[in-house]
């Protein structure tokens, strides 16, 4: 039967190998009943590979293949080698809870398992919260299982090796929160491996594709990566025989748990989106899918100087609250009578904070005359806010964002970055302008309703959409009072 390519289509190693564990993995693996591919020995040889002082050779790993071909497989041969018989502490990241809990429980299985009593006797403890899950050993190694958020991971301390898993999801913020854990290291043995597939429209995260170019190109030391991307994106009239190759140089564990006839149909199902294919099943890299909305270079080119910010003109509000409420931005825009814009971040928190540093801001008697109007999104504290400005706005002046507005808002947007007839103040390191900034190139598309829109997303959206709906209720609205007042 034939069998997928074996060999990493593009690989990276630089570093002393004096040997490598993989062996005693494997032999581990097996007694668990799991007995890795060629493909996986030849990943596992890497991650396990050490120096002369003994410690891991590769301290930075990487692997991208298509869904479904075995990455945690690979996984669940190594983290029990490290954890059962080097003791290492471990903290496993995903994306999801739900992706966090299923590798908890995977490997949870094997130290409750009465047919591996040297694991069980090896257990100290297993902690089975919700969103906290670990297995905590006699022989001082540790595994604690986590769903990013930007604060997660803080206040772990002395971790060996961090796995990001999903990591086409991982953002930067994320990333600084959970890196640096590995600086305490007791032992001065370190490691992180990021596993995950190529990132598309919806993915939030940046840090994959970086690290994965920067290992590639070369020059990187103590570093290592295994893809088997497919180099380009095949026709969009190409039949699956015409790219019935590339699918077994793409996919390492066809032949083993994948086949063709299962293969085809996804590729049917898949007809007239030959890309969606090809990020799934071809680990095609596209250029878009990797890099923000906005381009930043775009983006600081229409950076006023603080003197040369308007001070008159029609003026509006954005508020965005994120989904959860923990985050809301506020943030301004000034229409001038020639169409252009400038918009700018007034300020930013969370619903635990309260509602009155908005309503403070927003509601003096000279702020109401001379605001044009206020948009509102999102549905957690949005009507509370909406209520106590109706006391203050006429009815006109309020806008509580539909989808379908905030789809034209952002289409608007868009438009007038690529016309340059926007504008905003760059700021100072940790002013309030950065945050918008950063969330303006940070900014990924978010396909919101049902009719293919989008709009800003990702890990922190929340000022890019506030100065986005603030665009669209200047542009929108018919009121236009005195708009002498400067906006700060």
């Amino acid at each position: 039967m034939r069998k997928g390519r074996q060999e990493p289509r593009r690989a990276y190693r630089e570093g002393e190998v004096a040997y490598t564990e993989a062996d005693d993995a494997i032999a581990l693996g097996e007694d668990l009943g799991i007995s890795p591919f060629p493909w996986q020995r030849l990943i596992l040889a890497d991650w396990c590979a050490c120096n002369s002082d003994g410690k891991p050779t590769y301290v930075t790993c990487g692997l991208d293949v298509p869904r479904q071909n075995g990455k945690n497989a690979a996984l669940e041969v190594y983290e029990p080698y490290r954890l059962a018989v080097c003791g290492w502490h471990i903290l496993h990241t995903a994306h999801r809870v739900k992706t966090a809990k299923k590798a908890f429980n995977r490997l949870a299985k094997y130290f409750t398992d009465e047919r591996h009593p040297e694991l069980m006797e090896l257990v100290e403890r297993i902690r089975r919260t919700n969103g906290e899950e670990a297995i905590y050993l006699k022989n001082g190694g540790s595994i604690e299982f986590i769903a990013r958020t930007n604060g997660t991971a803080r206040g772990f301390d002395d971790i060996q090796l961090v796995v990001y898993d999903e990591a086409q999801e991982l953002t930067d913020t994320q990333y600084d929160a959970i890196a640096y854990t590995l600086s305490a290291s007791s032992t001065g043995e370190r490691q992180i491996i990021y596993m995950g597939t190529p990132p598309n429209e919806r993915s939030a995260g940046t840090v994959f594709a970086r690290v994965r170019k920067s290992i590639l190109e070369g020059g990187m030391r103590r570093m290592c990566w295994a893809s088997w991307a497919t180099p380009k994106l095949p026709p969009k009239d190409c039949t699956f025989a015409d790219i019935l190759d590339e699918i077994y140089e793409s996919n390492p564990s066809m032949g083993y748990v994948l086949d063709e006839g299962y293969t085809e149909s996804e590729f049917a199902g898949a007809k007239g989106n030959i890309s969606g294919f090809a990020h799934e099943r071809l680990d095609w890299w596209s250029g878009s899918s990797s890099a923000s909305v906005i381009d930043e270079s775009l983006w600081h080119s229409l950076a006023l100087a603080r003197a040369d910010v308007p001070t008159s003109g029609k003026k509006a509000f954005g508020v965005k609250f994120s989904p959860d409420g923990s985050q809301i931005a506020l943030c301004a825009c000034r229409l001038q009578e020639d169409g252009s814009a400038y918009v700018e971040h007034i300020g930013q928190g969370t619903l635990a904070d309260g509602l009155s540093w908005l309503t403070n801001f927003l509601c003096t008697e000279q702020m109401a005359d001379t605001t044009a109007a206020i948009a509102v999104d999102g549905r957690n504290g949005a009507a509370a806010l909406l209520d106590r400005l109706r006391e203050h706005y006429p009815r006109q002046a309020l806008f509580a964002t539909s989808t379908s507005d905030v789809v034209n808002a952002t289409s608007m947007f868009s438009q007038a970055l690529i016309d340059k007839s926007v504008t905003h103040w760059d700021g100072g390191e940790g002013d309030a302008q950065s945050a918008l900034n950063s969330s303006a190139t940070e900014a990924r598309k978010r396909p919101i309703g049902s009719d293919g829109g989008w709009a800003y997303g990702g890990d922190n959206s929340t000022p890019i959409e506030a100065a986005v709906i603030a665009y669209w209720a200047a542009k929108t609205t018919k009121r236009d009072p005195d708009g002498g007042c400067v906006i700060l």
